[in-house]
């Protein structure tokens, strides 16, 4: 095998397992039907935390809504906030281009890896962004910039993008790279 077909696969190895490792990002909020508010955790939990939530609303969103907007966050191993009922017509909240920051005290999370959104009402409602604060978990911004679906749990779950299936390929392409350079030098340079 010369040089150039070894830097060719070379480099087809490095596409194809970076490819592997970004196919798992969820770049937008998905729906998700089967999504329950778990109650038993805020009682079992001893400590309580407070977050800062900040929600922009889009600029393309209608003026106003009378719509009533839920919003739960948590962690990977369970732990749940949940704020029902953000919305407050008569103060302005979720009008076009506004910023609306709340106050939400729950179980102390280890660190923020999904939110969801839950719309109901006939006004409509696209929010640009949601970022959740707390002294413990820092700060993490979940990117929406689009209309939230009327009845359903809506937005974004991290919380296993890292472990499964992609760190299993990550580390099996690694593998192939660092063989196939050995082999190639042994090609281009002899037995080591």
């Amino acid at each position: 095998m010369n040089r150039a077909h070894c830097f060719v696969i070379f480099l087809a190895l490095i596409f194809i397992t970076s490819q592997a490792q970004t196919q798992s990002i969820i770049f937008h909020p998905q729906p998700l039907p089967s999504f329950k508010i778990n109650n038993t955790q805020v009682s079992q939990s001893a400590a309580s935390c407070s977050y800062t939530v900040t929600i922009t609303t889009s600029c393309s969103s209608p003026k106003y809504t009378r719509d009533q907007i839920s919003l739960s966050f948590g962690d990977a191993y369970g732990y749940q906030v949940y704020a029902p009922r953000i919305d407050d017509p008569s103060t302005g909240t979720f009008e076009r281009c506004s910023v609306d920051t709340y106050q939400i005290t729950g179980p102390c999370l280890y660190s923020v890896c999904y939110l969801y959104l839950y719309r109901s009402g006939y006004d409509g409602w696209k929010p640009e962004s949601v970022q959740v604060y707390g002294y413990y978990t820092g700060s993490v911004t979940f990117y929406y910039d689009t209309f939230i679906p009327n009845g359903v749990w809506y937005g974004f779950n991290y919380c296993s993008r890292a472990s499964g299936p992609k760190t299993t390929t990550s580390w099996l392409g690694h593998v192939f790279q660092v063989v196939f350079c050995i082999e190639c030098w042994k090609g281009l340079f002899g037995s080591m």
